[in-house]
């Protein structure tokens, strides 16, 4: 293992942004990863674990503990089984799946991180989500002392949540396994409007997974979300906010306050969350509620490209983040009665 005194997390961040740790650890296989657990548990120290640091907002004065790095390697494909590293890259994990004629998580091309944050965020995009395909989580138990393998079911899968994000500083996620599907090449069927019409197919079709990958790179690069350290539209962690789910009673006030401000025949976003609840969309609350794109005229914006993503153009500090993050939480929730949560994990801070 590699050991850091007093070492900068900023560059370890898609933000670019955050202070030092007091130590900084670096493991590169499991029993690297459970042993600095352990020891950093055993002498009662703060821990920070870091993957690929795509959904990292840290403070300014940075950590007082141990952070811990995992850069494991493993890529194991058995068929149309899958089993990924923690700290695989998650993209080049897409990419190897669909080179091998695999569908399933094709659509999940360009998120950046490291593939086991994918269980913890349930990350989804473009009508797939990682809860459909994962079959188990292997993960080191903090509460126990030991390491445990956790079925798709017993993850607990919900939108942008699991058992692992409920209890944040119980497991450490070592191995990732999947599912996928032989599908002769071709993709899942197509969930997303937005991709269908990139793809000039119907819902529900099918089509080369390498072409429903290439279009959805696109699809998110013109969102500002491939990392690219040149375009500062992608210093960010991608979508900022969730999109709010509201009870009916909720949602009938919300459409009161959009009926106020912007006047009759006006149908915001709306999908069913099941339970009576319905999703609707933080990107269009930010909008409508004044917030557009390249929002700010500080060292932190909105991003160019797209609404939903807080952006670090290149001298902003942490609070400058957060400063514009409560300012648009403060907004939408005057326009619209709708309190907008943050995706990213925040370390040392809080909106």
């Amino acid at each position: 293992m590699q050991e850091l005194h007093d070492a900068p997390l900023a560059p370890l961040t898609t933000f670019r942004l955050g202070g030092p740790a007091t130590r900084l650890v670096t493991a590169t296989t499991d029993d690297e990863v459970i042993a600095a657990v352990r020891e950093a548990d055993d002498a009662g120290t703060p821990l920070l674990i870091i993957g690929g640091g795509s959904n990292l907002v840290i403070g300014d004065k940075g950590f007082d503990g141990t952070a811990l790095r995992i850069a494991t390697r493993g890529f194991a494909l058995d068929g149309t089984h899958l089993e990924l590293a923690a700290g695989e890259t998650w993209t080049d994990a897409v990419a190897r799946t669909v080179e091998a004629g695999l569908a399933g998580i094709e659509c999940l091309a360009g998120i950046p991180g490291s593939a086991g944050a994918t269980p913890i965020q349930n990350v989804g995009a473009y009508g797939q989500e990682v809860s459909s395909t994962i079959t188990e989580v292997v993960a080191y138990d903090r509460s126990t002392g030991e390491k445990v393998t956790l079925s798709g079911a017993e993850c607990v899968f919900s939108y942008r949540h699991s058992r692992f994000k409920q209890h944040p500083e119980r497991f450490v996620v070592l191995r990732v396994r999947f599912a996928l599907e032989d599908a002769d090449g071709l993709s899942a069927p197509v969930k997303y409007a937005e991709t269908a019409r990139a793809l000039g197919v119907e819902v529900g079709d099918r089509v080369p997974a390498a072409q429903a990958r290439e279009t959805v790179l696109k699809l998110r690069a013109g969102k500002g979300m491939v990392l690219d350290p040149q375009d500062h539209d992608t210093w960010s962690a991608g979508s900022f906010f969730t999109n709010p789910i509201l009870t009916a009673a909720e949602y009938e006030a919300f459409l009161g306050r959009v009926r106020e401000r912007l006047g009759d025949g006006i149908a915001p976003p709306a999908y069913p969350a099941g339970d009576g609840h319905t999703k609707t969309s933080a990107a269009w609350l930010i909008d409508k509620a004044g917030f557009t794109k390249g929002y700010g005229s500080g060292p932190a914006r909105i991003s160019t490209k797209h609404t939903l993503a807080l952006t670090n153009r290149g001298e902003a500090t942490t609070e400058d983040l957060l400063a514009l993050a409560r300012e648009v939480v403060a907004g939408v929730r005057k326009a619209f009665g709708v309190t907008l949560v943050n995706e990213p994990v925040t370390v040392g801070v809080s909106l």
